[in-house]
């Protein structure tokens, strides 16, 4: 694997349940140590739930509310009190799927009185009396014995009541649709900036057009040459083949100048970039453009040697008009035109403290190179690539809304 590392976590499955016992070094291997714990009945006050959540406000105020609403139903169940930690809290922490860097905490401190670890994400519902059946049917000592022996141990068992879809018997639920904030924001609250470069002009930018471009209050194209039949503007930089840092900060530049119409947010896509602008708005209401906000897909680079994310220029930058202003007020900018823009932004951002936002539902890939069970319980805003697809068939399937929208 390259430096420019993919860090994903388990979306599908949206749980990770661990043993505490791996951590404590427990060989607890003979029949008869393994027929003890079988006797253990767990209980609530045995589990740490860890939320994976994010900095940013929403999500922060999204994983307390599943905080409460976990602690309000073991209150109704009267079997226990778990302990409940909301990831985002500790420090070092480096998002919503970087479990790792908080294990050894949470065993140093919760090891010694609890015997497993459940982590889920912030979209995941819990049913606690569900879970505790769980537990209870499948021995941690199963599990430990299976990663103590690193896989010569027993077979993993497929657990059902982890569900992806709500059904009965679930003890945790998980979907990634559009959350509901309200309205969606105004089309002239979102400013679209669409890179491009005259070699493209003639086959990506007429799919722009036949698909997602109507759906713009304000847009531009941005190429190394002006074009008045799209039309393009040319900012002065030179198209490169590796990366547009240079391009993409002289449109932060225009961005924030007084030659575009004023707007709280900034969208920058690839010409082969495919979105729903729609899906986009109404995501877009969960979060406050006041405050400094990266969002778009999130990846990561050296994160274990205290590298930094980023969100991937192809499945859409989407940033608020502060996070541009705190950007440009600093002294933190591109080494070379061709540098990647999308890695050199999340490096900046890291350094300014400002938080790199996930959203599974901007995706740097086409539909094919994910999961059919995955995508399938999204409503995705986002795909990146022509490659081997017809992307206005792409467009229509996956992103096109069926039914009107309200335009505001």
């Amino acid at each position: 694997m390259s430096n420019r590392d993919v860090f994903y976590g388990c979306r599908l499955v949206a749980v990770l349940l661990i043993c505490l016992d791996v951590f404590a070094g427990d060989k607890h291997t003979g029949p008869d140590n393994a027929a003890e714990h079988r006797k253990h009945s767990v209980e609530l006050e045995d589990v740490v739930i860890g939320i994976q959540s994010q900095r940013n406000s929403y999500h922060a105020r999204r994983s307390g509310q599943r905080k409460v609403e976990i602690l309000q139903q073991a209150a109704r169940l009267g079997q226990g009190v778990p302990v409940v930690v909301l990831l985002h809290e500790l420090s070092q922490y480096e998002g919503d799927w970087s479990i790792l860097p908080a294990l050894p905490r949470l065993f140093a401190k919760y090891g010694h009185s609890a015997s497993w670890l459940f982590f889920i994400e912030e979209e995941t519902e819990v049913t606690l009396s569900a879970l505790l059946e769980v537990l209870n049917r499948y021995p941690a000592q199963e599990i430990a014995l299976f990663i103590w022996e690193e896989g010569h141990g027993p077979k993993l068992t497929a657990v059902p009541e982890f569900c992806t879809e709500p059904r009965d018997g679930c003890a945790t639920t998980f979907t990634t649709y559009l959350p509901d904030c309200g309205d969606p924001v105004s089309k002239n609250d979102v400013f679209v900036a669409v890179k491009t470069c005259q070699k493209f002009h003639s086959d990506r930018v007429p799919v722009v057009k036949a698909t997602w471009e109507k759906d713009a209050g304000f847009l531009e194209y941005y190429s190394d040459v002006t074009d008045a039949s799209i039309p393009t503007i040319s900012l002065g930089v030179p198209n490169t083949e590796r990366g547009h840092c240079g391009k993409t900060f002289a449109i932060l530049r225009r961005f924030l100048s007084k030659a575009v119409p004023k707007a709280d947010w900034l969208l920058i896509v690839d010409d082969d970039t495919l979105i729903s602008l729609p899906r986009l708005r109404q995501l877009l209401r969960c979060y406050n453009p006041k405050e400094a906000v990266s969002l778009g897909e999130r990846y990561g680079y050296g994160l274990i040697q205290k590298g930094y994310s980023y969100t991937t220029g192809g499945g859409g930058m989407v940033l608020s008009r502060t996070a541009v202003s705190r950007l440009l007020s600093s002294s933190c900018g591109c080494y070379s035109d061709d540098a990647p823009d999308d890695m050199v932004l999340g490096r900046c951002f890291t350094t300014l403290g400002v938080p790199i936002t996930h959203s599974p539902l901007f995706h740097q890939a086409r539909p094919d190179d994910y999961s059919e069970e995955m995508i399938s319980t999204q409503h995705a805003i986002s795909f990146h690539k022509h490659w081997n697809v017809d992307p206005v068939a792409v467009y229509r399937y996956w992103l096109q809304d069926t039914r009107p929208r309200d335009e505001l």
